[in-house]
């Protein structure tokens, strides 16, 4: 029986949030992992995540297609994560999402290896965010150039270090009282860990060829019930002013250009005007977490093993305390 030492796995965006969590899972599974990033000088904690030798790191970059086929070469799976929630510079949506999805699909077609591909949840070509319309546009190059691409499409990802449930116990740390923009708006949270047993059961060869999964979490959560279980994690009282679409867009004209956790854009907010949660066709179609026989952990769950750090009192303070 041939081992996964024997496959060779390049992953593009290893680097990032999810990036690590599936270079981990993938080691757990004893695949050789390439991690093709920009900055590979940057990437030295990943070599833990494996053996000895089971990680390598390489540079590429999705806006030079050499780099990417270079990456690629004598790959038997590529994996795509590469993804930005701001764009800066020559990092746009459409140079990342879409042409740079486009530039690894081609890439893994011409070296004959299989294809998974990240996407998201409200991906549109239609849509009003250029984000999402970005990530359609990948997904439609993606099956153009590999059609028995697997693509994955996750709801809002938590997890330590994600930049959703950490920024709102950064503000919350901050400020008295916190915006509440589209509170109404629903959303379906998914561990970072749950999509990346998603991302690496496809690499098995558990995932249908050709699909598009939608990956939830087990809980539909408005924002407010988010932010207040956020709250409520890291022991703080704060004030939540609900801010209408219109004039949290005037204020995302400014905030694009603030640091850290008061950074808002335009196109944020014109996401957060769409519910975000598994379609009903994907579930009756079993193209989900639970589809894949992953029972996915809840916010509730996970958040408190790495929230209790914006708690006043630190990681032994308790609800009631």
């Amino acid at each position: 029986m041939a081992s996964n030492l024997e496959t060779l796995v390049t992953v593009f965006g290893g680097s990032g949030f999810l990036g690590r969590n599936v270079v981990r899972a993938l080691c757990r599974r004893d695949y050789r992992v390439r991690v093709a990033v920009r900055r590979p000088e940057l990437a030295g904690y990943l070599q833990p995540s494996g053996r000895v030798g089971q990680v390598h790191t390489v540079q590429a970059n999705l806006r030079y297609p050499a780099s990417v086929e270079a990456a690629v070469r004598d790959s038997h799976v590529v994996i795509n994560l590469v993804g930005i929630l701001t764009e800066s510079g020559r990092q746009t949506f459409d140079a990342v999402q879409a042409k740079g999805a486009e530039t690894v699909a081609k890439a893994a077609a011409a070296a004959g290896a299989r294809l998974v591909h990240v996407s998201a949840i409200g991906a549109d070509a239609e849509s009003p965010s250029r984000y999402a319309k970005a990530k359609a546009a990948g997904e439609a190059a993606v099956t153009a150039a590999v059609p028995s691409a697997t693509i994955f499409r996750p709801s809002v990802v938590f997890g330590p270090e994600d930049q959703f449930t950490n920024r709102f116990g950064a503000l919350a740390r901050m400020s008295p009282v916190l915006p509440l923009i589209g509170g109404e708006t629903r959303m379906q949270p998914v561990y970072v860990g749950d999509v990346a047993t998603a991302i690496a059961d496809a690499v098995d060869g558990k995932a249908k060829a050709g699909a598009t999964y939608e990956l939830g979490g087990p809980e539909v959560l408005t924002m407010r019930e988010i932010i207040e279980a956020i709250l409520e994690i890291t022991n703080r009282e704060r004030m939540l002013i609900p801010l209408p679409f219109g004039l949290a867009r005037l204020q995302a004209n400014f905030l694009q250009f603030a640091p850290g956790a008061f950074k808002l854009t335009p196109d944020q907010v014109t996401l957060l005007e769409r519910d975000n949660v598994v379609s009903d066709a994907a579930k009756a179609a079993g193209l989900t977490l639970e589809g894949l026989g992953i029972s996915g952990d809840s916010l509730e769950a996970i958040a408190p093993q790495y929230l209790w750090r914006f708690r006043a009192a630190g990681q032994f303070q308790h609800n009631g305390a």
